[in-house]
């Protein structure tokens, strides 16, 4: 994959949790030699005040992507205080579940790191008896269920494949959408690099210019949104059943971050009167966008000039102006589609229908992957508004039995 080297990119990587992410890719597809050589023990992984070092750097990980934390002792204070802001606003059914979701997602995500292979290797090279008395041993403060925690995520990937672009199994790596097809795919009338490509070109009306991106993004640059973010924080029912889109966009509201998407696209050298979904389709050159670009400049742009629309109050004029730049929803052919909306997700059955179904090497990778194996995607405790994880999974393994059947 055409993905920028680590080393290459460090102030990039500054600006964001999926830069951050990507800075690993490379890495951990092949431990270091140093990172082989010092072995995490059983018991450093589930004591709570462990901080996992690789290179002399932190291992962090995450809550919806972009809350991070440096060991599960820094975890338990932030789930406590989730439990108290959202004191007299829950139902005690949803309150009693609060703990124990953020506990596991946590968990999850300290093991599966997209930096360090080691905390994965090491839960999954011991038993679940082993397991249990580690953190039987444990001699510092941990919540309720902490043990359950981290034999569900032992469990859980004892049988499943993680899917994504560095993935240390070829297998995986494949069924990612970032994985470059060299000879192009061929999607609703445009031939793009990747399955990614396409998703995130999708996100920008046919006719929409460069320079109309870069004029609605100087609109919410004049913009404070502290006040607007504020509502979302303030109302559980959104923030609960949206948290990673409202912390993605936390992230990438702020000036800097704002500022940081003119200048990419500044330095990406496009002219202001190109169409902006078709500058990321293939044309005479291959590979002029990574798929790590399509992601975090092209995807993460679109992404958050579309949730700003979904979730501004109906008499905010900044959805008049969104909806003037067609943010109002996902135009292709003749449909458009909801951008939080099952018709919009359900797309990426159909494009991996053409990859898995239609381009016989695809189909024989994820035909091959044992069936009782599951396929995963985690990239640290991280969603995706436009097609939340559960679902874009549940597709994944559904082509994977429409291969087999295929076959």
């Amino acid at each position: 994959m055409n993905e920028p080297r680590a080393e290459g990119y460090g102030k990039r990587m500054r600006m964001g949790r999926w830069c951050r992410v990507a800075a690993g890719m490379v890495a951990a597809v092949v431990p270091t030699s140093s990172a082989r050589a010092q072995q995490l023990s059983l018991e450093a992984l589930v004591t709570p005040s462990t901080v996992i070092r690789k290179d002399g750097k932190p291992v962090t990980f995450a809550i919806h992507g972009f809350v991070e934390f440096r060991s599960l002792a820094e975890l338990f204070p932030y789930i406590a205080k989730q439990e108290q802001r959202w004191k007299g606003k829950l139902n005690d059914g949803t309150r009693q579940q609060l703990e124990p979701d953020l506990l596991r997602r946590g968990v999850e995500s300290r093991v599966v790191s997209m930096v360090d292979e080691r905390p994965l290797e090491t839960l999954l090279t011991h038993t679940g008896k082993e397991l249990r008395e580690a953190i039987a041993r444990v001699e510092e403060p941990v919540p309720a269920g902490y043990a359950e925690a981290f034999v569900a995520v032992q469990e859980k990937w004892k049988h499943a494949l993680n899917c994504w672009s560095a993935s240390p199994s070829i297998g995986g790596r494949v069924l990612s959408n970032w994985y470059p097809i060299e000879e192009g795919i061929r999607l609703y009338g445009a031939t793009y690099d990747s399955t990614e490509h396409f998703w995130q070109a999708v996100k920008y009306h046919p006719d929409l210019t460069v320079g109309e991106v870069l004029s609605v993004l100087a609109v919410l640059e004049q913009r404070d949104w502290q006040n607007w973010l504020a509502r979302l924080d303030d109302d559980p029912a959104i923030y609960l059943s949206n948290a990673y889109a409202v912390e993605f966009l936390r992230h990438n509201l702020a000036r800097v971050r704002l500022r940081w998407f003119r200048e990419e696209i500044a330095r990406q050298r496009v002219s202001e009167n190109d169409h902006a979904r078709a500058v990321q389709e293939r044309g005479a050159k291959a590979f002029r966008f990574s798929a790590f670009e399509e992601k975090v400049l092209w995807g993460d742009l679109a992404d958050v000039l579309h949730l700003v629309y979904v979730f501004s109050a109906q008499d905010d004029p900044i959805r008049k102006t969104l909806a003037e730049r067609q943010f109002d929803g996902v135009y292709l052919n003749q449909r458009k589609m909801e951008f939080i909306g099952e018709e919009f997700r359900s797309l990426m059955l159909e494009i991996w229908r053409v990859k898995y179904l239609q381009m016989a090497r695809f189909g024989e990778v994820i035909r091959t992957i044992p069936i009782e194996i599951r396929l995963e995607h985690f990239l640290n405790d991280g969603d995706s508004p436009d097609i939340p994880i559960p679902v874009y999974v549940g597709y994944l393994n559904q082509i994977r039995d429409l291969a087999r059947e295929a076959r």
